[in-house]
């Protein structure tokens, strides 16, 4: 699960969005920065577009799996277009269904100094 989320956010838009859309559920939602609450489809349309920025990087990332259900929790780092770096946290929320993990929810923030520990 981990090395899917690394490769979504390391990839240009095309790339990124099959490999995303291979592991979302169905019915998946997340929280996206700007607070808008996104389906599936609207999600896939959004990261269509190219990464705003360069070397992410994921941190202290922590899986755990409960049953059928694995919950990850991770900070990233990057580059901003501008420069600077840009940080954030992510949480995904994933479903065994059928003996297949997909992500069932998600949600991302952005924070423009590094989180705190």
């Amino acid at each position: 699960m981990q090395k899917v989320a690394l490769k979504t956010s390391e990839s240009d838009g095309a790339d990124r969005e099959v490999l995303v859309e291979l592991n979302l559920s169905e019915d998946f939602y997340i929280t996206a920065p700007d607070g808008a609450l996104l389906n599936r489809e609207a999600f896939l349309k959004r990261i269509a577009n190219p990464y705003p920025g360069t070397e992410a990087e994921a941190v202290d990332v922590m899986i755990r799996i409960l049953g059928d259900f694995a919950i990850i929790h991770s900070g990233y780092r990057d580059k901003r277009l501008t420069g600077d770096t840009g940080y954030g946290r992510y949480t995904d929320i994933y479903e065994r269904r059928n003996g297949r993990w997909l992500c069932a929810a998600a949600h991302f923030m952005r924070f423009q100094n590094p989180p705190k520990t």
